[in-house]
């Protein structure tokens, strides 16, 4: 009885690293220091300063931004905002640009208002509208397009940098998100920072979805 209890020192270990290894996969998919992903991660691409500071700046919206609501709302201009507790998609991409000196409420608007035909005219209006304009993905596709940040969309998660802009089409209605620093479990790409209906949340959402736009600031 007492030879079939005791274990050997090597299947001790074995059953540790098995140990190491389930717990790894469990509960935040960054990858930990020394852990299955670390060299996977390694391999996967750094951004500039700037950019980390705007990766910083979305996931600083995590347990801040708790809801989503896409109500029409009235708010000053330039700097406005609807609450901060809660917000849609857009938000947290204005949001984070504005953590490092952007203010995309202004500059979509100053650009819509110079050629308002540039722009998407799928929601009947007839002038620009600073309330709204900024929060719509169409339109933060089209200003990013027409500042060169547009990059090919692809298939590879190498090609996704922290700080990179991501769209998406979800269910026929266009969604957007900022690609963060975290690895994901699979350690092949980032996970991202986005707002789909619960807050602002960091997931491994970058190949959920069809990708419409891939755009890059710095």
């Amino acid at each position: 009885m007492i030879r079939r209890l005791a274990l050997s020192a090597t299947v001790l270990l074995a059953i540790a690293a098995l140990a190491l290894v389930g717990y790894s996969s469990m509960g935040s998919s960054a990858a930990r220091p020394g852990g299955p992903d670390a060299g996977r991660a390694a391999q996967l691409p750094t951004a500039t300063a700037e950019a980390y500071r705007l990766v910083e700046a979305a996931q600083a919206q995590v347990g801040v931004t708790i809801s989503y609501d896409p109500a029409y709302v009235v708010i000053d201009y330039p700097g406005g905002d609807v609450p901060p507790e809660t917000g849609v998609c857009t938000d947290v991409v204005i949001r984070a640009f504005r953590g490092v000196g952007v203010d995309l409420q202004q500059a979509v608007h100053e650009d819509i208002s110079d050629d308002f035909g540039a722009y998407p005219r799928l929601w009947g209006l007839d002038a620009p509208d600073p309330n709204i304009d900024h929060r719509r993905v169409p339109n933060l596709q089209r200003y990013f397009e027409r500042q060169g940040w547009a990059l090919p969309v692809s298939e590879s998660g190498a090609d996704y940098r922290p700080g990179d802009v991501v769209t998406w089409k979800v269910a026929g209605r266009p969604h957007v998100g900022i690609v963060s620093g975290e690895p994901a479990s699979s350690g092949g790409h980032y996970r991202i920072v986005h707002n789909f209906g619960r807050g602002a949340v960091v997931e491994d959402i970058l190949f959920r979805f069809e990708i419409t736009g891939h755009y890059r600031a710095w």
